[in-house]
């Protein structure tokens, strides 16, 4: 890691917390989420509209998401063989070749078959951009500001993703039409992609980031051997899958319900989606800061799996019983964002658990979250097409997994001698930090 110092914080990117020299890829970050997001809110009903079934659209979740979750893990071993940048790189090009085929041939002609092909191949795209990003902040920024980098980095992803992305759609689609508002997307991602790898010289970016000598099969395997080396690094793994997992799974079913059941309107339902990520965005900054005070693993278990317990049936529940409230519907929903939220300090928690291999302990984290991109669409296909749940029955299924993390998460205890290590770690001067959430 690159330990360049200044003499002094000048300027508003220091003041912040923001590394000046990465300053444009958080920008081009942004901009490439807001792209990425567009299409989140109204994907789904846009093919139920055309024709597709809701297994349709749940297939397409659940592939694309499983490609996203391999690329989040290959993101990391990529970029410390050919450097982060070359990884963005490639996370570009992928994401606008894809986009124009699965626009192109598959969504505009309404061909279902090349749609599913084309975005689950384009999974692979966005991880490579974002994950590549984050490695770079790690490998290039001083230690003194390793944590307000990696908080920005979170603010931008989701920022992007789907928070401003609903919103572009929610004022696009009136003025242009849905299929058009689709290919701005491509515009805002390419715009955005070329702003972060253009405009950043930071050196470190370019560069493989392990020597030379370290055996390229030791970077890909070294992360997962660390599961059943310590079995709690699955656990959390786990706990952190089903953390979004409700997340994306709504991407794919809550569009639907509330336009359609609810008679919501799209710009009402994009709202309302804004909202629960604002929220999600605000409390990721909150939970972390709580947790210092409460601690790691009661912050996730009370608050995040007991919340969301509470919070995922009150977000079906309260638009029903008050059908057309947008305030009521706004209130859940934040809530609802914040239990999403609560499991922020996992990234905390895990480099305690394995201070001797933080890195390998968060990349576990990183597998759960690319892991939720599919697990929460595929929760929703075993309940409508094997047990035969409607979406009640589908709410309380994901409630229930949620208070089932919370006992999860009770088995993710710090060893004596990892506090051990931890403490003698601290009077070398040395950090305990975690870069991922």
């Amino acid at each position: 890691m690159s330990e360049a110092t200044t003499p002094q914080r000048r300027g508003i990117a220091d003041i912040l917390g923001i590394p000046r020299p990465l300053l444009f890829g958080f920008v081009g970050l942004l901009l490439f989420m807001v792209g990425d997001g567009v299409e989140a809110g109204y994907l789904d009903t846009f093919m139920l509209h055309h024709g597709h079934t809701q297994g349709d659209v749940n297939l397409l979740f659940t592939t694309y998401g499983i490609t996203v979750m391999i690329s989040a893990w290959f993101a990391g071993p990529l970029s410390d063989l050919y450097g982060p940048k070359k990884v963005m790189w490639i996370g570009l090009v992928l994401w606008a070749i894809l986009e124009v085929g699965f626009l192109g041939l598959g969504l505009g002609p309404n061909n279902y078959t090349l749609s599913l092909t084309f975005y689950t191949l384009r999974g692979f795209a966005y991880p490579l951009f974002a994950y590549g990003f984050l490695v770079w902040i790690a490998a290039a920024t001083p230690a003194s500001m390793l944590g307000s980098a990696a908080g920005w980095f979170w603010f931008s992803f989701s920022a992007g993703l789907p928070t401003l992305g609903s919103q572009f759609a929610r004022y696009a689609i009136p003025e242009i039409g849905e299929l058009a508002t689709f290919w701005c997307s491509l515009g805002l991602v390419i715009i955005g992609g070329l702003v972060a790898l253009l405009f950043t010289h930071e050196p470190t970016g370019s560069k493989r980031l392990l020597p030379e000598h370290v055996n390229t099969k030791d970077i890909f395997f070294g992360s997962i051997s660390i599961m059943w080396r310590e079995p709690k690094t699955v656990v959390a793994g786990i706990v952190r899958t089903i953390d979004t997992s409700s997340e994306y799974a709504f991407l794919a079913i809550m569009p639907a319900f509330f336009v359609d059941h609810l008679h919501f309107t799209q710009g009402q339902w994009l709202n309302l989606l804004s909202i629960v990520f604002l929220s999600n965005i605000l409390f990721n900054l909150a939970s972390g800061m709580i947790a210092d005070t409460l601690g790691h693993r009661f912050v996730v278990a009370v608050f995040g799996c007991v919340g969301g317990f509470i919070s995922i049936p009150l977000f079906y529940y309260v638009p029903t019983w008050y059908p057309g409230n947008f305030l009521m519907a706004a209130l859940v929903g934040a809530f609802y964002g914040a239990t999403v939220a609560a499991f922020v300090p996992l990234s905390g928690l895990m480099p305690q658990v394995c201070p001797k291999e933080k890195a390998a302990a968060l990349s576990i984290l990183g597998l759960g979250a690319g892991a939720s991109t599919w697990v929460g669409p595929a929760v929703v296909g075993l309940c409508e097409s094997v047990f035969g749940f409607g979406l009640e029955g589908v709410i309380w299924t994901f409630a229930v997994i949620y208070l089932s993390a919370g006992a999860m998460t009770m088995v993710i205890t710090i060893s004596p001698e990892a506090r051990r290590y931890t403490k003698e770690a601290v009077a070398r001067g040395e950090t305990v930090t975690a870069v991922g959430h």
